[in-house]
């Protein structure tokens, strides 16, 4: 009898784990690339797996099928022995994520309270996938990073980013609560005090603020201007005090200033080689440490986003669909259907008509809601 080989017991021993081996993704792209040394060189047999948002039309927003897909490639990630760390990030220079797909929330969810309790157990699997991987994640932000986004990007263990990335909340704006993940996460990151204001106002923060704040690892410039790498014009980046005696040093532009700076971003290249080298380079240093040892610390520190998590994820859960018949209803089609500039209901005529006692009807939706546009499809 011939002597078994060691290919040979490698494939009687070795299992595939992925609960659907050999997976088409067709919303989301899954990329195994090499790990690379410093200097650029792959390491041989070593790999990052990355996994790429696909919907830059729609500003990378999630639909229910890239959902599925991210549970998967999640999965898949965790199982591949050749993996060192995952790159969670999207196709484009304008967003990351914005959160979940807006078409899909005003013209499936909104209104169906029980339709939106399956979808959000879907939303749920996804954040708890991201902070039950198998390997360091990466969030690679090349753009916007709001509402879910935002949430599914602080379920990651690093975040590194463009420095025209922007960061933050929109739930209270657009009927709901921001409770996917940065009710329990945000006051880990940056504080009780700047989580309330994130969580309830809505601002963005640049992602100049957000290092500061300790929210991200590092940023990047992306932006060339006649060949050079330029900060965010958008931004303020000298320390400067405004009329009030308050540091404005990261915070972006406003008015006039604003519209002048977008346009001149606008006009220049846009180059992630920085922010990959930068990705890179931080997979490359967690290769250079003992796997199992680094895979336990990360689990231990994610104890501290989970404790939270597993305790409040069902109940928001269930909250999140009920009010789908409530606020959500006129907020999700209000931003869907609106038009630019005009995308959010009459807050102060929903306070004054539930303050008289009128119920949630159609009728007190349409009066406090928007003009409507027209979608083209």
């Amino acid at each position: 009898m011939p002597c078994a080989t060691a290919t040979d017991l490698t494939e009687a021993v070795l299992k595939n784990h992925e609960l659907i081996a050999d997976l088409d993704f067709r919303h989301i792209r899954y990329e195994r690339r090499p790990l690379r040394q410093p200097g650029g060189q792959p390491a041989e047999g070593l790999f990052n797996a990355w996994i790429i948002l696909d919907n830059p039309r729609q500003l990378n927003s999630y639909t229910t099928d890239a959902v599925k897909e991210v549970i998967l490639a999640f999965r898949r990630a965790s199982m591949a022995r050749d993996v060192v760390a995952v790159v969670f990030t999207a196709v484009g220079d304008r967003a990351f994520c914005t959160g979940g797909n807006t078409a899909e929330y005003a013209e499936i969810y909104s209104g169906r309270p029980l339709e939106y309790r399956q979808y959000m157990r879907l939303f749920n699997d996804m954040v708890t996938a991201i902070l039950e991987c198998d390997k360091p994640v990466i969030n690679r932000v090349n753009g916007m990073r709001l509402a879910g986004g935002q949430e599914i990007g602080m379920a990651c263990d690093f975040t590194l980013a463009a420095d025209t990335a922007v960061f933050g909340q929109a739930g209270p704006k657009h009927g709901s609560a921001p409770d996917g993940g940065s009710t329990d996460f945000l006051p880990l990151y940056v504080g009780f005090a700047r989580a309330m204001e994130s969580c309830t106002l809505c601002e963005v923060w640049s992602a100049y603020e957000a290092n500061r704040y300790g929210l991200i690892n590092g940023l990047e410039r992306v932006l060339k201007e006649n060949g050079e790498f330029i900060a965010d014009p958008r931004v303020v980046t000298e320390r400067w005090l405004d009329d009030e005696g308050q540091v404005t040093y990261g915070k972006l532009k406003q008015g006039e200033d604003l519209a002048r700076e977008t346009a001149r971003a606008r006009a220049c290249e846009t180059d992630f080689s920085r922010l990959d080298s930068k990705v890179e380079e931080l997979a490359w240093k967690l290769a250079l440490t003992m796997p199992d040892c680094t895979t336990k610390t990360i689990e231990s520190l994610r104890k501290h986003k989970l404790q939270h998590w597993h305790r409040n994820r069902e109940s928001n859960r269930a909250w999140l669909a009920l009010n789908m018949a409530t606020e959500a209803k006129a907020g999700f089609p209000a931003f869907h259907f609106g038009e630019r500039g005009q995308r959010e209901v009459d807050f102060l005529d929903v306070r004054r008509r539930l303050a008289a006692g009128e119920p949630w009807t159609d009728e007190l939706i349409a009066a406090v809601s928007p003009p409507r546009k027209e979608i083209t499809r």
